[in-house]
């Protein structure tokens, strides 16, 4: 039987039976992500105001709601984002293109792509990115 790393070396792609791994590992992520970001939208819809507030108060605490605001914002369209990279991932491992370097054409290192799982890119190559 070949080792993992033989078979990466020698390979174009990734074996489906290691596809169907990263497809399991991808839908939970995903899974997670979705009830993250739905929990985001449903605070940000629950946002209640606070009417019996003294006037000295007011404009501190509404600073401080808008500041809280904006951060779920941002927080919830990064995690938009991410959903909408893992959904991408698993149109890779639908077309068997999953785990390859869009820039080298490489195998992605699979501990890399456990890790990162949405990634389209090796070490390598973002490496000489920077």
């Amino acid at each position: 039987m070949e080792n993992t790393l033989t078979t990466q070396k020698n390979a174009n792609r990734y074996s489906d039976e290691e596809l169907n791994e990263f497809k399991t590992l991808i839908l939970s992520k995903l899974d997670i992500a979705r009830e993250e970001y739905k929990d985001l939208l449903d605070t940000l819809s629950g946002t209640s105001s606070n009417e019996d507030n003294g006037g000295a108060y007011a404009t501190l605490e509404d600073g401080a709601a808008t500041l809280e605001k904006e951060t779920i914002h941002q927080m919830a369209a990064r995690q938009k984002k991410f959903i909408e990279q893992l959904e991408a991932a698993l149109v890779r491992i639908g077309n068997k293109t999953y785990g390859i370097c869009r820039s080298t054409g490489k195998l992605i290192q699979k501990e890399r792509l456990m890790a990162v799982p949405h990634t389209t890119q090796s070490m390598e190559a973002k490496l000489r990115q920077n």
